[in-house]
């Protein structure tokens, strides 16, 4: 693999990982997500076949964009006030409503 396609995978890599982190969560009951991202990279990186290298990144920056994407859809469809659960968000909205002001919510509406 030459090193454009170093630098490209890497900053996929780096955008996956960012994006699984965001949306999917850190926590350690989750943490076989990243831990398959990285055993994938790894074990592809050091692959001499250009166009199987270039297809698995490729895949790898769709499914970053299916993630980011449909996480954008849903916040769209809250902010539209499509017929949703918005319990949560209303605790986040009410939250940072109340902290821009210097006040904390009750017990019973803290997220």
């Amino acid at each position: 693999m030459g090193s454009s396609e170093a630098l490209q995978a890497a900053k996929v890599y780096r955008h996956l990982l960012k994006a699984v982190k965001k949306h999917i969560g850190k926590e350690d009951h989750k943490s076989h997500f990243t831990n398959y991202i990285a055993q994938e990279f790894r074990k592809n990186s050091q692959q001499s076949d250009l166009s199987s290298v270039q297809h698995k990144v490729k895949l790898a920056h769709d499914y970053t964009f299916l993630l980011n994407s449909v996480h954008h859809h849903k916040d769209l469809l809250f902010s539209y006030n499509i017929a949703v659960d918005r319990s949560d968000e209303m605790k986040k909205v009410l939250g940072k409503s109340a902290a821009s002001v210097g006040l904390q919510l009750p017990e019973m509406y803290q997220p």
